[in-house]
């Protein structure tokens, strides 16, 4: 308490303090450690105390930071820092802390004057030359939660060894209290800080427009029936600016849910894949009559698409893709219909189904899976780019996260919602619909059919209980599972890949991650989370799809081999 500057975190400890039972609180939690600042920054519920989301745990990790980046980046006073922030609770005033700490420090700081999404921040990093880049957002995650996201000089999220030498350095920091701030008022009449000017948002838009696979006039059914929802979140003016651009004149907005809300008070969970999360978006595209329904998630990095479910008459259903079906769908428009010039690269992360892999090695693209996280799929797009020459035109991970090209590199949930509306409007002009267009895909390449097993073991027993699982997987080395031979291996603890009785190394980092290749393109994949007491394992089956027969037919037959597959694989784990 003596060591926090903010009067209102101060007051809730005492508040707690003053519990005639203090067991029965959350102290011992708030101060069993601290959030670990890594890869993907800092996340976590907002409240007093160093295990909290709180301005002092901004500071801090501000100060370090900006050390950091001192010590080595070359100019990185004068190259400055882009702060964006989305409209959560607390995350305008964590913005200006940031903003305070890096400008005391000598560092130019580039502030959104308003609430921005999440890639246009990291778009403005690159488009500003800056030496780094934060948001503050907390994604998808629950309303209580905030969060610290960091970028670095290629505006792609950090990867090690900069996490842990940014994390060392805000070891070093001093009390939040005692950490450098300067006066905003005076550090924006000296110029330190400044408001990001209005072209980076010009520069992006024309970017998405640029994006585009079927320009404008190519097609005529851009008055395609759209409904899209910001979730609550920081998309919609910028989405709306996107679409209106590419041509597509009826786009509505689902009113509840346009504008910023940190309460997010018609969704429990604001994340698109959440059941009920859509519920009003579909209720608004049923009253339209509407062709296509769109979401991003709060901070606009991700993306969910449905169409009306096939039927004639009332009532009006509708088909939510999934993340992969979305992934699938978008990059096959963006590799077969694109430019063809160059040599051509596609990122997924290796949870993300292997179907994208298969059609992008018939169209003659470049193709590798990465461990998950897109800031792997964006540093590793930047090193074949850098190394080999390649292109990159598409990436994507299974849970709604889709880049087009180099425009941001990150996950950017608005071009991707453009580039998806354009799909949808090229196949009306032909008669056909995004299912169809995703028959024709499985016809032509396999029917994949993806699921997903968590189990859940919480406390330090259950982290040895995840650890021994991992390891009894290993050390078993099946041939194979539900009736499937396994054809091949890999550990990417290890950093190995075994096929036929031959190990080869692999080139991605060390994580605590096991494949198993089935015969006929089916794949298990196990992992820890990186977030939850949780064990993940991820199902991916492969079904050809006869000439006479519905697709009916063959995605039954595939639910039931995964169903055999989970269950066996389940019991060996366990």
């Amino acid at each position: 308490m003596s060591s926090d500057p903010d009067a209102e975190t101060r007051a809730e400890l005492a508040a707690l303090l003053a519990a005639t039972d203090l067991a029965a609180t959350d102290l011992a939690d708030r101060f069993a450690g601290s959030l670990e600042f890594g890869t993907a920054g800092l996340r976590g519920v907002l409240g007093a105390g160093p295990n909290r989301m709180n301005r002092a745990v901004v500071l801090r990790t501000t100060w370090g930071l900006a050390a950091y980046l001192v010590e080595s980046v070359q100019n990185a006073r004068s190259r400055g820092v882009v702060i964006g922030f989305d409209g959560r609770r607390k995350s305008a005033v964590f913005a200006e802390d940031a903003a305070a700490v890096l400008a005391a420090a000598g560092i130019r700081v580039h502030l959104f004057r308003d609430v921005a999404p999440t890639p246009l921040t990291a778009f403005a990093v690159g488009h500003l030359g800056c030496a780094a880049g934060v948001m503050i957002t907390a994604s998808h995650n629950p309303p209580e939660y905030n969060g610290y996201k960091a970028y670095w000089t290629n505006g792609a999220q950090i990867i090690p060894p900069i996490d842990a030498g940014i994390a060392e350095a805000i070891e070093r920091a001093p009390a939040a209290q005692d950490v450098p701030r300067a006066d905003l008022a005076s550090a924006r009449a000296s110029g330190t800080v400044t408001s990001v000017p209005a072209s980076v948002e010009r520069a992006y838009l024309d970017g998405v427009r640029a994006l585009s696979v079927t320009p404008l006039g190519a097609s005529g059914k851009r008055d395609l029936r759209v409904v899209y929802t910001a979730m609550h979140g920081v998309g919609d003016r910028l989405a709306r600016a996107a679409f209106a651009e590419a041509g597509f004149t009826h786009v509505t907005s689902v009113p509840e849910q346009s504008a910023p809300d940190g309460d997010f008070p018609t969704v429990a969970f604001p994340n698109p894949e959440e059941k009920g999360a859509m519920d009003l978006s579909f209720a608004l595209a049923t009253k339209l009559g509407a062709d296509l329904v769109l979401a991003n998630d709060p901070d606009a990095d991700r993306l969910a698409a449905a169409i009306p479910s096939r039927g004639e008459g009332p009532p009006r259903g509708w088909l939510q893709f999934t993340g992969n079906q979305v992934g699938v769908l978008l990059g096959n428009h963006v590799l077969e219909r694109g430019r063809r010039e160059g040599r051509r690269l596609a990122l997924v992360s290796l949870v993300s189904s292997p179907m994208l892999g298969v059609i992008a090695r018939e169209l003659g693209v470049h193709y590798e899976e990465t461990l998950t996280g897109f800031k792997w799929i964006a540093n590793r797009a930047m090193d074949l780019e850098a190394r080999d020459g390649l292109r990159f035109v598409f990436g994507y991970e299974e849970a709604l996260g889709y880049t087009v090209g180099d425009l941001v590199r990150d996950k950017d949930g608005i071009s991707a919602a453009v580039l998806f509306a354009e799909l949808a409007a090229h196949l009306a002009a032909e008669g056909r619909t995004l299912a169809d267009e995703l028959e024709r895909l499985y016809r032509r390449y396999g029917l994949f059919t993806s699921s997903q097993v968590n189990l859940t073991r919480k406390g330090a027993g259950g982290v040895a209980e995840i650890r021994g699982m991992m390891d009894g997987l290993r050390a078993r080395s099946p041939s194979a599972i539900g009736g499937l031979d396994v054809v091949a291996t890999a550990d990417f603890e290890a950093r190995t890949r075994t096929e036929g009785g031959l190990t080869r190394a692999l080139e991605l980092p060390r994580s605590n991650v096991l494949a198993f290749e089935l015969a006929g393109g089916s794949r298990i994949i196990a992992r820890p989370s990186g977030t939850e007491p949780k064990v993940k394992f991820y199902f991916d089956v492969r079904e050809v799809v006869r000439a006479d027969e519905p697709l009916a037919a063959a995605e039954a037959r595939a639910r039931v081999v995964v169903t055999a597959l989970e269950e066996a694989f389940v019991a060996m784990a366990t």
